[in-house]
């Protein structure tokens, strides 16, 4: 993004922090497999145990994001000692730190599906 001359200084180290925080949350599932997992941090959370709890996510993107939230450090891989090896996934405390922006886009989307439906009455 090519920094426009009038913008105050501050800008663009935002966008930057902003990019970075899309870079690691952004997409469809890596917010709901938070929510998910700060939610459920007293169970034990297998791959299974999540691929079909979260409806409508496949097993390959469900590898592919648990695989992202763990490289930044949001989620923990631990392999289970049983036979069949099992893995079990939980919340780390830094990803429990993701808890307050994610309930501001949940009370954020609940109030602008509100206001739409409204305007289409």
């Amino acid at each position: 993004m090519k920094k426009v001359t009038s913008d105050p200084p501050a800008c663009t180290g935002n966008v930057l922090a902003m990019r970075d925080t899309l870079d690691i949350l952004g997409g469809k599932w890596k917010l709901i497999i938070l929510h998910y997992l700060t939610y459920r941090d007293s169970e034990i959370n297998t791959f299974k145990k999540i691929e079909r709890d979260i409806e409508g996510i496949s097993s390959k993107v469900l590898s592919k994001e648990l695989k992202d939230l763990e490289l930044n450090k949001l989620v923990i891989r631990e392999v289970q000692n049983t036979k069949p090896v099992s893995v079990k996934y939980s919340i780390s405390e830094y990803g429990k730190s993701t808890e307050t922006l994610i309930l501001q886009i949940v009370n954020w989307g609940k109030k602008h599906r509100i206001k739409m439906i409204k305007e289409t009455l």
